[in-house]
């Protein structure tokens, strides 16, 4: 009896730390202001993040996303394209301060299709 228990503790630790080991992972969606245009209309947003974190960055157009890609890379860290909707953005360790990057996408929206430009600033702190 006292070896199912310690079993049972030892299977609930394993379970509990593959959890944390995969939302590890995963990166939080970046806190984020960005004003939002239709489709065809260039867009600017604002986003804060850890300096050395990483945060994920969606597209924030309404309507389906056909295409898109870097436009100009940041400065201060890295820009990944993980699929056509999603960017994880990670700042530079040890630095602090603003950087810049822009991401031109193509897609359809209710009313509107188009490319868009999307130039986020980014708050390293």
């Amino acid at each position: 009896m006292q070896l199912s228990k310690v079993a049972g503790f030892a299977l609930i630790a394993g379970a509990t730390s593959l959890m944390s080991a995969s939302s590890a992972l995963a990166a939080p969606e970046c806190p984020k202001l960005v004003g939002l245009a239709d489709w065809g209309e260039n867009s600017t947003g604002d986003i804060s993040v850890a300096s050395g974190g990483s945060c994920l960055f969606p597209i924030p157009m309404r309507g389906t996303v056909k295409s898109s890609d870097i436009l100009q890379k940041p400065t201060h860290g890295k820009l990944k394209k993980l699929n056509p909707t999603s960017y994880e953005y990670r700042a530079k360790a040890k630095y602090v301060g603003s950087d810049m990057f822009a991401i031109k996408a193509t897609g359809q929206g209710p009313t509107t299709s188009g490319t868009s430009v999307i130039t986020v600033h980014a708050t390293i702190k």
